[in-house]
């Protein structure tokens, strides 16, 4: 597991930063360069000890390009056309049996990850396509080649060094594609967990009430459906909240401190409603909540809120002011229809408003029970 953390930590870097991402790649494709000048400085074939020397140098100008923010395009391009070229030039100079056309095979996927990460147009596959054909038309022609011309170097080496040869070009093809592969899903895979979070972020915010933090009407639909769903072993109360004189709040300190009644009594009311139900902004400054358990429970929680809420001082244009909200009560009944209980709760409200406000008005209260 202590060798796998380090290459897991390299390939999501690479997915999560397109440069690191692709000067890796660079990187790598260079180091095999150099490895191929040494090669060929022992095997004695100078026109590829060039063209190694050269790709090297081309490497180089791509990692450049990379850091100051060049045009990745062209660097790709380099790159693809580049390998293509090394491929061809190898069967030329010492034949098809040392493997060097196989690395032309990893240009097909390698084509098409790139276009897919660097164009966004619908010609990115159009042009992946051309690619991976010219890449095709270059292995085969490399194949026909070896078999009706010989190679310019008639090399003389014993049957473990041309082994050996093949088995680095074979493992150096078969890591470039494990690397980009490894790197696409690992791409894949974050990209799934932030569209998974942004589609988090998207419900909460279908879900939420912006101003308030409380949930929605909407939202709070599903919440009443379930309750009701949930049969008579688990008795709720709706609990119908409503501010006192809010309009006379709003005309007199500004709309912003009315905003921040809103707010503050919804933070009061959700600390208090978290372990027991839900608290939604129901409309304007009522909040509906759902209160699981019996009348007398719901009943003690809506006075706690009231007394909290007719306690709590708010600011208001330098100075402190106080306020009030009214409550009804209501336990929903099995046979009854959600849209029923709403009313008594409230009923039970406007009964509390017509009757000195501030306070809490239960089925209890009125003998409705």
């Amino acid at each position: 597991m202590k060798m796998i953390d380090p290459i897991k930590n390299v390939l999501k870097r690479g997915a999560e930063s397109a440069k690191y991402k692709y000067s890796l790649i660079i990187s790598l494709i260079g180091l095999v360069h150099v490895c191929l000048v040494v090669l060929f400085s022992f095997l004695r074939v100078p026109p590829m000890v060039l063209i190694n020397i050269g790709s090297v140098m081309i490497y180089i100008t791509c990692l450049v390009a990379i850091r100051h923010d060049g045009d990745m395009r062209a660097v790709f391009y380099a790159t693809y056309l580049e390998i293509i070229a090394q491929s061809f030039a190898a069967t030329v100079c010492i034949g098809w049996r040392f493997g060097f056309p196989q690395y032309v095979i990893a240009l097909v996927p390698f084509g098409y990850y790139m276009c897919h990460a660097l164009m966004e147009d619908q010609r990115r596959y159009t042009i992946a396509t051309i690619l991976g054909l010219t890449a095709f038309g270059s292995f085969v022609s490399c194949r026909l080649l070896s078999m009706y011309f010989g190679p310019l170097y008639q090399l003389d080496v014993p049957e473990a060094v041309e082994l050996g040869i093949y088995i680095f070009n074979t493992f150096c093809n078969f890591s470039f594609l494990f690397i980009v592969t490894a790197i696409f899903l690992v791409e894949m895979q974050t990209a799934t967990v932030r569209l998974q979070e942004q589609n988090a972020i998207l419900d909460t915010m279908a879900s939420i009430d912006p101003l308030t933090g409380l949930y929605n009407r909407r939202s709070m639909h599903h919440f009443l459906n379930d309750a009701q769903n949930s049969g008579e072993d688990a008795p709720f109360c709706l609990v119908m909240c409503d501010i006192d004189d809010f309009k006379k709040i709003n005309d007199t300190y500004g709309h912003d401190t009315g905003d921040l009644v809103l707010r503050e009594i919804a933070r009061i009311a959700r600390e208090h409603v978290e372990k027991h139900g839900y608290a939604c902004r129901w409309g304007g400054e009522e909040m509906l909540l759902i209160l699981k358990g019996d009348v007398e429970q719901a009943r003690r929680i809506a006075e706690d809120i009231r007394q909290e809420v007719n306690g709590f001082a708010f600011a208001a244009k330098g100075q402190t002011m106080h306020c009030s909200i009214t409550i009804g009560v209501a336990l929903h009944r099995g046979g009854y229809s959600i849209d029923h209980t709403i009313t008594r709760a409230d009923d039970n409200l406007y009964y509390g408003k017509r009757n000195g406000k501030n306070r809490v008005v239960s089925d209890l209260e009125l003998n409705t029970i």
